[in-house]
């Protein structure tokens, strides 16, 4: 299929309609709201079903209405809606149902701006929400890898009964690349014996909850849910290098940052600094293979942010205080641009030599 120009919010939407998605339920939010909007035309022409829920409450909750009956299903926001949806995504987790959850992270706490921002790391690898659950977390950097990684999303959701998390931020989801659909054989998973779509009189109803009132049986399904997450995390990281090779120095980035951070490192080999850059595509789990691989070799460690400092302390935990780790990053919805970027870089080679 030939490439077409298109923004980073309706990538996504695309993406996930190639990927079998015919069930959205959404509401607007900048900087994400075209793709509520993309889902609300394209859907009916798939006879697919699209509904503008309420509220960001309401949406995740059919979502889980919707992932019970065992249909590709996803919802999309923005940090302060992706917030509201909290509660319902523990639900997902605790009632082991595939879903995608989109959120192009913008500039807070609190209501902030509509600026691109990196400050809800924590909450996407950490849970997020009550409990003790994961979700898997893709952070792509440009809009191809978008593409990519949207039908990943599905079918890892699908794989593993567990809700995932596309995280973006208001820049990848207003920029406009050309892009290209490829039509892919869908990969074999598990059939969905356990979807609540009727029994026809063979066998026992199906249930799905996430409650359990007794505490031991809760005990044994969250040894159940760690056993899964453990599973993934050796079977689902994914990272990406870039002149690592000889680096001296390393800078970590993920998403849009990670491309800013590409031309600063060119920019300091020109000026005769060995540095590379170990970028995290799975933000959970986090890749601690390369830093296991690179802590020996070089000197100090960058993590390159738009926020105060969050993927830093997964770094710091990879490096395990083989080499030091040093931070730059710029919050509330401000870019860190190509220059200042060049400058933390030369900062960390003269105080690391």
């Amino acid at each position: 299929m030939p490439k077409v120009l298109m923004k980073g919010n309706e990538v996504i939407a695309e993406a996930a309609i190639h990927a079998g998605c015919k069930n959205f339920f959404g509401y607007p939010i900048t900087p994400q709201s075209e793709l509520v909007a993309y889902m609300a035309n394209r859907l009916p022409e798939i006879d697919g079903l699209f509904l503008q829920a309420e509220s960001e409450v309401a949406a995740i909750n059919m979502v889980y209405g919707a992932a019970s009956a065992g249909v590709r299903v996803m919802t999309s926001s923005s940090s302060p809606g992706f917030s509201l949806k909290q509660e319902g995504v523990s639900y997902l987790a605790g009632a082991e149902l595939p879903a995608v959850i989109v959120n192009i992270g913008r500039g807070g706490p609190g209501l902030g701006n509509i600026q691109p921002a990196q400050s809800d790391y924590f909450q996407v690898t950490k849970g997020g929400g009550h409990g003790d659950y994961y979700t898997p977390v893709l952070a792509p950097s440009t809009l191809q890898e978008i593409v990519e990684l949207t039908k990943l999303a599905f079918d890892l959701a699908d794989e593993y009964r567990t809700p995932v998390v596309l995280l973006g931020d208001g820049m990848l989801g207003q920029m406009m690349e050309p892009v290209e659909f490829t039509e892919e054989d869908m990969k074999v998973l598990p059939e969905k014996k356990w979807a609540t779509t009727g029994t026809r009189g063979d066998g026992a109803p199906k249930v799905i909850s996430s409650l359990e009132l007794n505490d031991v049986n809760l005990e044994n399904h969250n040894h159940t849910l760690q056993s899964k997450y453990e599973v993934i995390k050796q079977r689902e990281v994914r990272f990406d290098t870039y002149r690592a090779d000889d680096a001296e120095y390393m800078v970590v980035a993920y998403g849009t940052v990670s491309r800013i951070a590409k031309s600063a490192i060119d920019e300091a080999r020109e000026n005769g600094i060995k540095i590379g850059m170990i970028r995290p595509i799975t933000l959970w789990p986090f890749p601690e293979k390369p830093f296991e691989e690179y802590r020996d070799k070089v000197k100090a460690f960058l993590s390159v942010e738009m926020s105060a400092g969050q993927m830093v302390e997964d770094v710091r935990l990879a490096v395990n205080g083989k080499a030091p780790v040093e931070f730059f990053g710029r919050t509330g919805g401000v870019i860190p641009n190509h220059s200042e970027v060049l400058e933390a870089i030369k900062s960390l080679a003269g105080g690391g030599q």
